[in-house]
């Protein structure tokens, strides 16, 4: 394999609003998960890392982003409509 990987984290402007997202998208799944051909979300705050110390855990308003193999469009379109829709 060569060329950038499929997992990517950003964050948003406050925790709140990460826990938002991946309730609101439509065709990105919320879920945990490596290596499948889905597009998946999740907020590893709530999830994967909840009972992680807190000095260890990531910062409370990222999110993850594994890209699958959904038309880029999509996938940009989906992101777009949650973070617009619970701003």
């Amino acid at each position: 394999m060569s060329g950038p990987g499929s997992l990517i984290s950003f964050d948003l402007e406050s925790a709140e609003h990460a826990e938002r997202i991946p309730g609101a998208v439509r065709l990105i799944t919320h879920a945990v998960s490596l290596g499948g051909i889905d597009t998946l979300i999740q907020h590893p705050a709530g999830l994967t890392h909840r009972p992680v110390a807190p000095e260890a855990k990531p910062q409370a308003r990222m999110l993850r982003l594994s890209i699958g193999l959904e038309d880029p469009a999509d996938i940009i379109d989906d992101l777009v409509q949650a973070l617009e829709s619970t701003r």
